[in-house]
């Protein structure tokens, strides 16, 4: 007889992952189902900066996931580090902000969320070719370097029993009296009891394929392109990340330099385009001069999950009584993925929540609103 997973998970990013961690860790079985390879969208091709880009200019929903998952994030490190013996590379390195137009805010915010926050020092930022507004240094914000991530959370899961169902295309979802009783993909039927939707750019996608008869409800998420450059660069390089205007460089402790990013509404298309590239390159060795001896060895682009102001949608489906979503975290999903994982099993499991779950509903989220 097959037994049938308590949840079921659509998406292979660090999302899905990171729930399919929590669900499991609290006794829940758990099948992932991928359409290509785990962990090779948007959470593979991020930079891995846990803090959102100017914080204080964005919903106070997202500060609430962010401040949760940086409690997180260490013990969750150290812990798949300890269980797989590969190092997701969580670091504090800190992070200088080249220019502030608004620092009153940027300061209040840091002292509400005690963030540690200082006017930077011109030698921290000798090394830069940049006019400076008002330089803010932030010395305690870190990194995580996202491929590694990725390969240890998916040996954690593998290792805990957690089927992972890769190049698994779902066509269909049978659905009665308001509850999901199977999805059928291109490998077979999946017989359901909870399923969680946690696929990223193409979680609305997902959703219009397996409930079109819920068009009304269903969560207004659309791909954003990203492109990002790296640089081979010695380990001395930079110490630091920077961020100047709307890009940034991230030092990764090998000395590789990642250079972000582009923000463009292009569908589903994930090619890359030499306007990007050449952006990206200019800013780049125009900031960081000495990076002009230094190979760049790679360009590529990933898909965030827009939605309307950033914010994710987190939670049960009003109607249908065993889907959640957790999905559209636009340009935050690494920072705000083990907060949203936690929260999203809380729900699920019905435990008491530890972040509000109220902005992140349906009933709370505007469904009609423009896309980022």
């Amino acid at each position: 007889m097959t037994t049938i997973p308590d949840i079921t998970i659509i998406g292979g990013g660090v999302i899905a992952l990171l729930t399919a961690r929590e669900l499991v860790n609290a006794g829940a079985s758990v099948t992932v189902i991928e359409k290509n390879l785990i962990g090779q969208e948007s959470s593979w091709a991020g930079g891995g900066i846990l803090l959102p880009l100017y914080p204080w200019r964005q919903h106070t929903a997202i500060s609430h996931l962010v401040m949760q998952s940086l409690q997180l994030y260490p013990q969750l490190a150290q812990q798949l580090n300890d269980l797989t013996n590969i190092n997701p590379e969580w670091r504090t390195c800190g992070l200088l902000i080249t220019k502030n137009l608004d620092a009153d805010a940027a300061i209040q915010w840091c002292s509400t969320h005690a963030i540690p926050v200082a006017t930077a020092s011109p030698t921290i930022y000798s090394n830069l070719n940049t006019r400076t507004n008002t330089p803010l240094w932030l010395p305690t914000i870190g990194q995580i370097r996202n491929p590694r991530l990725l390969k240890s959370l998916k040996q954690d899961l593998l290792n805990k029993g957690v089927v992972l169902r890769e190049h698994c295309l779902i066509n269909t979802a049978t659905v009665e009296d308001n509850r999901i009783t199977r999805v059928d993909t291109n490998t077979g039927k999946i017989n359901i009891n909870h399923l969680v939707i946690a696929a990223g750019a193409w979680s609305q996608h997902v959703y219009g394929q397996l409930f079109p008869q819920f068009m009304a409800v269903a969560p207004q998420i659309a791909p954003v392109r990203g492109q990002m450059l790296l640089y081979q660069a010695e380990p001395d390089t930079l110490a630091h990340i920077i961020l100047d205007d709307d890009r940034y460089l991230i030092p990764r402790s090998d000395g590789k330099i990642v250079v972000g990013s582009t923000v463009e509404k292009q569908g589903f298309d994930k090619s890359t385009t030499a306007d990007a590239k050449n952006q990206l390159q200019n800013f780049a060795e125009n900031l960081l001069p000495s990076l002009k001896t230094f190979p760049l060895i790679h360009h590529w682009a990933g898909l965030r999950p827009g939605t309307h102001n950033g914010v994710p949608y987190i939670g049960k489906h009003p109607l249908i009584s065993n889907l959640s979503i957790n999905a559209g975290h636009f340009r935050n999903g690494l920072v705000m993925a083990p907060a949203s994982a936690q929260l999203i099993a809380d729900l699920i499991l019905n435990r008491p929540p530890k972040v509000d779950p109220n902005p992140y509903t349906f009933n709370t989220l505007n469904l009609t609103s423009q896309i980022l």
